[in-house]
């Protein structure tokens, strides 16, 4: 498959003209024109891109890549290593950071929702990037959260009282925690992200509302993967997910 033509399509697939982003969508880097293999990841460390090129990939799709708003631009130091390299093998690079968490099927939030068993009702947020619905069964914090460690490998960080049933739910993956005030006001009983910050503890004690930061690489490692499984399916491409573990 065309490079161009991978790129058109994940374009279209994931709307990526509808989003303001914090970093570019698409190809990040360029290399050869012609796309067999593909190594999926989370972020596009110096880890994956040595894994990717030794397995012999023609093209890297991430969703953290590189160009990040604020960031110095000059290619140097880390970034210098990780392009040259990329650039010395004629591997390409793509990422997709927003249309990858908001698409209503293989989006990180909409993974996530399979994962643990939640039912969407609405959208909110900047650009709607978060979500808001109902488990599909009530459980207590704590029985979430065993779930939660079940599905991740890894316990979550919840603030909250563990015997409380939860009904109302809202999440968002990675690092959504800004949402979380945003969620307190459409009266749910526990917000999931991957992340916390200090002043969130406090608001999750003050309101009742349960917080529950399930790491921000755990909750972005399956959109990457759905949209490989998809690539695979309807073109024939090889896609292999690498995971680069991450306590984030």
């Amino acid at each position: 498959m065309l490079l161009t033509e991978l790129r058109d399509y994940i374009e279209t697939l994931l709307e990526t003209g509808r989003f303001r982003d914090y970093c570019p969508n698409g190809v990040q880097v360029e290399g050869r024109g012609e796309v067999r293999r593909i190594a999926l990841g989370v972020s596009a460390s110096q880890r994956l891109l040595d894994a990717a090129v030794a397995w012999g990939a023609d093209a890297v799709l991430v969703h953290h890549g590189y160009f990040w708003r604020g960031e110095n631009p000059a290619i140097s130091g880390i970034k210098k290593r990780r392009i040259g390299l990329l650039l010395q093998h004629d591997v390409s690079l793509l990422a997709y950071h927003l249309p990858l968490d908001a698409h209503p099927e293989l989006g990180n939030n909409a993974q996530l929702a399979r994962r643990l068993g939640f039912v969407e009702q609405g959208c909110f947020g900047e650009q709607n990037i978060a979500v808001h619905g109902e488990l599909e069964r009530p459980l207590t914090l704590d029985a979430l959260a065993a779930r939660i460690s079940e599905q991740y490998a890894r316990p979550p960080l919840v603030i909250g009282e563990g015997g409380r049933t939860l009904r109302r739910i809202a999440w968002c993956s990675g690092g959504g925690q800004d949402y979380f005030e945003q969620a307190v006001a459409l009266g749910v009983d526990a917000f999931l992200t991957g992340e916390i910050s200090e002043r969130h503890v406090h608001l999750a004690e003050e309101t009742g509302v349960a917080f529950i930061a399930a790491g921000h690489h755990a909750t972005e490692r399956d959109g990457v993967q759905a949209l490989g499984a998809h690539l695979a399916a309807r073109f024939g491409l090889e896609c292999r997910f690498f995971d680069q573990p991450n306590p984030v």
